[in-house]
């Protein structure tokens, strides 16, 4: 191939250049284009990076312009509307037509496959009940009996994005629906930004590993960082993230191409770097020393509501923070379950596809923990791992959860187009990245109002199912609610699929089987 090319192109410069010089001028033009194409051809010979280019001078481009091309010619003309990964095509068509305030009923009846392994759906009543009649805009109070502040929480709200990983653009608009629509926006574990701020919604701060907005010069919680930002009227929440359910186990990154001066000094680190957060907390080594350092937040923000965020590893390390809290009889005012499916801006595959619990089996876990201790009543539960309609929530409050948060849905209501381009700063829409050039396309006032939009129609969708499910609260959601067909001809409820435990069944002999060897392993000091 690489003698073809070098034989071929110095014939057709021959060629055409004696055709230009005594037939027709114009043949110069092509002549042109042929010597363009040798350098290019010479210096893919030369280059050592890449075989085929080096094997197939010029052609062997065909390949790489084909991949990158290949992610966006299959979105749009290959996948059908139910098998598009990571999340769908009806998905993204209903957040986008509920943000527009679109048409976004469906026809013709559904493309799913209802006999197929896996389907799953609600059971519905006779008698249902008037959803117009029905509380439209519900609301779960978080805080016990160590909160001053609690706070009256939407069932839906934004879930962990940071600026950073989005664009200011992107906060802002985030910041400004959770405003119109009453909702709270979580700030991610980059801090917290004048971004946050601008537009007045409700925040709950997140904490990681790296404690960006409270840290010291050597990267260790600040006290006096935290009570900066944590007693900011804005600040409703504070979430101390263990672990993310897009990468467990591994701290978040922050790629050097995203890491400008602003985010710098908003994170207290170097700019124009890498920033991979630790995989573990430095301000405490077992679960005593947790619970005592939720507590020590919650004091220093005043007594506003703390909790923590994880993705379900392994369940004796969780049933360990269960008897720390009954030991020290101080709980957090919230869990935040995530799943393995969350989405993130950067991971290594393995951790987001192999690492971490899904957010059912995760959810029905804690769930039953808390139950099983007689510790329900002091936390609130928020799931979030792939939450996009009306329907993700009721499946998950069915299995345990006070409310949801969502982030993907939420930047799809801002724009995002699901272009995967996240990790690269080259998000076309404006949202993952901190490139001037393309944040100028998202206007927010206009976004804003978009995630307003979706964040009430989905609600309002949520409530009308709770209606249909004959039911005047969602509290009253259990298990039995939801079925799922685990063989063609077989279907099973969650009930059956994640029993529940009788309350104070981890203190007795009523304990299920499958829950005694990791009580047996289960310690407070240590983490195993």
């Amino acid at each position: 191939m690489r003698k073809g090319f070098i034989v071929s192109s110095i014939a057709g410069i021959i060629v055409c250049a004696l055709l230009g010089a005594f037939v027709n001028v114009n043949w110069y033009i092509p002549l042109i284009v042929i010597v363009a194409l040798t350098i290019l051809g010479i210096y893919d010979m030369s280059q050592t990076k890449h075989s085929i280019m080096r094997t197939y001078p010029v052609f062997g481009r065909m390949r790489y312009w084909m991949e990158a091309l290949r992610p966006k010619l299959y979105q749009y003309f290959i996948e059908s509307d139910i098998d598009g990964r990571p999340i769908n095509r009806i998905d993204r068509s209903t957040i986008y037509q509920r943000a527009k305030h679109e048409v976004d009923s469906m026809a013709f009846g559904t493309q799913m496959d209802v006999y197929a392994e896996g389907y799953e759906w609600m059971s519905h009543s006779i008698a249902p009940k008037d959803f117009t009649k029905l509380d439209r805009n519900p609301k779960v109070v978080i805080g016990n009996k160590d909160c001053k502040h609690p706070y009256a929480s939407s069932l839906l709200n934004v879930s962990a994005m940071s600026f950073g990983a989005l664009s200011s653009n992107a906060i802002e608009a985030l910041n400004g629906g959770a405003k119109i629509g009453g909702f709270a926006h979580n700030t991610g574990e980059g801090g917290v930004s004048p971004h946050h701020l601008r537009q007045g919604g409700d925040l709950i701060w997140q904490i990681g590993t790296g404690y960006f907005g409270c840290r010291d010069e050597n990267g260790n919680f600040s006290a006096e960082g935290f009570k900066l930002n944590a007693t900011r009227p804005e600040v409703k929440m504070i979430e101390l993230k263990i672990s993310q359910g897009a990468k467990p186990g591994h701290g978040g990154i922050l790629p050097a191409t995203k890491n400008t001066p602003e985010i710098a000094a908003i994170r207290h680190i170097k700019p124009g770097t890498t920033v991979a957060s630790p995989p573990f907390h430095s301000a405490f080594n077992n679960p005593l020393e947790l619970v005592k350092f939720i507590q020590q937040l919650r004091d220093l923000s005043g007594g506003k509501p703390v909790g923590f965020k994880l993705c379900i590893g392994r369940g004796n390390e969780f049933i360990g923070i269960c008897k720390a809290m009954i030991e020290l009889d101080c709980y957090p005012d919230f869990i935040t379950v995530d799943g393995g499916e969350g989405g993130t801006g950067a991971a290594p595959q393995e951790f987001s596809n192999y690492v971490g619990a899904p957010l059912l089996d995760g959810l029905a876990f804690v769930h039953n923990m808390l139950v099983g201790y007689n510790i329900r009543h002091h936390i609130k539960i928020i799931a979030s791992g792939k939450i996009l309609s009306g329907f993700s929530i009721v499946r998950a409050i069915a299995i345990g959860a006070d409310a949801c948060n969502s982030a993907r849905a939420m930047m799809m209501a801002v724009g995002c187009i699901q272009a995967l381009q996240c990790n690269t700063n080259k998000c076309p829409t404006g949202v993952a990245t901190q490139d001037p050039s393309l944040t100028v396309g998202l206007v927010v006032d206009d976004k804003k109002q978009r995630v307003a939009n979706y964040h009430a129609e989905t609600v309002k969708n949520f409530v009308e199912l709770i209606g249909a499910a004959g039911i005047d609260n969602y509290r009253d959601l259990t298990r039995s609610h939801i079925y799922r067909r685990v063989f063609m001809n077989e279907i099973r409820t969650y009930e059956d699929i994640f029993p529940y435990v009788e309350p104070g069944g981890m203190l007795n002999d009523k304990m299920p089987d499958r829950y005694r060897v990791d009580l047996s392993t289960a310690y407070m000091d240590r983490w195993n």
